[in-house]
């Protein structure tokens, strides 16, 4: 390998020097070294390149004559397709439509593809039950690590014989002129050197004033952790998977559109929602490099739409650590201005050293209150000014994630609440489709044993407003161990479920219209209902300018 590498890159050294009449530059170790100058080049092949160069040469000669005249003719084509053009012809430019941006990913499908297509489509695997490894899939990979080694080695040995061939250049051809040119060099070099001594100390004051400050140098990471799981800041989250978020689509979607009734989001629109923003970022480091980053997200939503098992979901999927900042939970703690910094600084510290992180604030709608309650001691508006500032602190390598829960959104500031939260998801109380999947899995899930005298659907018709949470102790204040032991003599009907579930009081469809007003005048929502209207509006303005000048040319007959 060795030898075979430095005969190319003498090659190439000759091949430059012949093509340019000069030795060319190494290229650095930072860009590759000489992996950028030819990939998987025999001598042999570089000397065939040399070759048909030549020849090329040779040929282009002859053409020049050829090309000028032929360059003149292009010129007269050119002009007269332009006239074409203007009058109307079929070369009219297209008009600028919607144009999607290059997908970040399709380069990586595109090399998973080609591996399977060379190496596993046509492999026969039947013989092979206990997947045992094939020792020429692993040299082939290990025979690369090692040429990168070699590589190294031998970049340093070219380097150093490129010097002493370009000293021996320079030493033949510079005999006579070597002192005149010494000194304009050195002068030059001279105010290069002051230049870049100018830009390093700029850089250095630059650097100075991003720094942030570390408040806690002498401590160790495994210290702050600790005192913050003492604290009751870093907390244990309960483990939730997103699949047991459950919901169904919303079926009758389409039709209320067509009936221009913006229809609310299904449950299974808010888990995509969610493992969009949050997970995927969070949990594949790919996906965060490539993706629009995302700091902050709000959960917006009626009472027992689960809204914290959304939160556990996100921690469980992507095993991140969970910092509760809810203003009951702090309260008490960290007391004072300092304090407060100090606790901003151990939470960016640890949960940075240790992403990916989640810092969850439950009912954030408290922090932009215009008049927090008397009774309301637990100080909600602390982290109103330092929670832009944290904000800031994500940088886009970080995996950090800010999410937000609130179960009334309307009682505070717009402003305040849209700046903080980047992205905003409104989770609605459950619709027939979603109820009906939830009865038919809460129940087994209860121990209890689903038979034809109960009536599902009639059961999920009944409980329109009701929540999973709802629905859930419904289920386990029916299904007591008494009445599981009943169950082969006297099976479950739907009409026991109705006595618990009256001693709730359900979400009622004013609440609902709240949220959907309210999401409307938020940023997404507005730019949601001028992508919806986009299409009508300029077709109605279309239509308004056509009557006018039909009008016009009416008057002119």
């Amino acid at each position: 390998m060795k030898e075979t590498m430095q005969d190319q890159i003498r090659q190439w050294f000759l091949e430059c020097r012949d093509a340019t009449g000069k030795f060319p530059d190494f290229p650095p170790e930072d860009e590759g070294g000489s992996a950028l100058i030819f990939k998987e080049k025999d001598p042999a092949e570089v000397e065939a390149e040399l070759q048909g160069k030549g020849e090329e040469k040779g040929k282009k000669k002859g053409k020049k004559s050829g090309k000028k005249k032929d360059k003149k003719k292009d010129k007269k084509d050119k002009k007269g397709k332009k006239g074409k053009k203007g009058k109307g012809g079929d070369d009219e430019e297209e008009e600028p439509g919607f144009k999607m941006q290059p997908s970040n990913f399709l380069g990586t499908v595109k090399e998973s593809s080609t591996e399977y297509e060379t190496v596993w489509k046509e492999r026969n695997e039947e013989n092979n039950f206990n997947q045992k490894y094939d020792s020429e899939l692993i040299k082939e990979q290990k025979r690369i690590e090692v040429e990168t080694e070699i590589r190294t080695q031998v970049d340093e040995l070219m380097r150093q014989e490129l010097k002493n061939l370009k000293l021996a250049v320079d030493r033949e051809k510079g005999k006579g002129k070597k002192g005149k040119k010494g000194k304009k060099s050195g002068k030059k070099s001279g105010k290069k050197k002051k230049k870049k001594k100018s830009g390093k100390k700029s850089g250095k004051k630059g650097k100075k004033g991003k720094k942030e400050k570390d408040l806690t140098p002498d401590r160790t990471m495994e210290s702050l952790y600790e005192e913050l799981v003492r604290e009751g800041i870093l907390i244990r989250c309960p483990k939730f998977a997103l699949k047991d978020y459950l919901g169904d689509y919303s079926y009758l979607g389409t039709t209320l559109r067509q009936a221009d009734i913006e229809p609310m989001p299904s449950l299974s629109d808010v888990r995509q929602l969610v493992a969009l923003y949050g997970i995927l970022p969070l949990g594949s480091l790919a996906v965060h490099e490539r993706s629009p980053l995302i700091k902050s997200l709000l959960l917006a939503g009626p009472r027992g739409t689960g809204k914290r098992s959304l939160v556990h979901a996100i921690c469980t999927e992507t095993g991140a650590n969970l910092f509760d900042l809810t203003a009951a939970n702090i309260a008490g703690k960290y007391p004072g201005k300092s304090g407060l910094q100090m606790l901003l600084h151990l939470i960016m510290k640890v949960g940075r050293s240790l992403q990916p992180s989640v810092f969850y604030i439950g009912d954030c709608e408290k922090t932009w209150m215009k008049k927090v309650p008397k009774t309301d001691k637990t100080d909600p508006k602390r982290l109103k000014k330092e929670l832009p500032k944290l904000l800031k602190l994500f940088k886009p390598e970080d995996r950090l994630l800010l999410v937000g829960t609130s179960r009334c959104p309307f009682d505070c500031e717009m402003k305040g609440l849209a700046g903080a939260y980047q992205k905003i998801i409104l989770i609605p109380r459950p619709d027939y489709a979603s109820r009906n999947l939830l009865w038919r899995s809460l129940i087994p899930q209860s121990n209890g044993i689903m038979t034809e005298l109960l009536d599902i659907s009639s059961l999920a018709k009944v409980t329109d407003g009701y929540t999973q949470k709802h629905i859930m102790t419904a289920c386990q204040q029916v299904l007591t161990e008494r009445r599981v032991a009943q169950l082969a003599k006297r099976p479950l009907v739907a009409s026991e479920f109705i006595p618990p579930l009256a001693r709730i009081d359900p979400i009622y469809k004013e609440e609902e219209e709240a949220f959907k007003t309210w999401y409307a005048k938020t940023p997404l929502g507005k730019k949601r209902a001028k992508a919806a209207e986009g299409g009508d509006e300029d077709d109605g303005k279309g239509k308004k300018k056509g009557g006018k000048k039909g009008k016009k040319g009416k008057k002119k007959k």
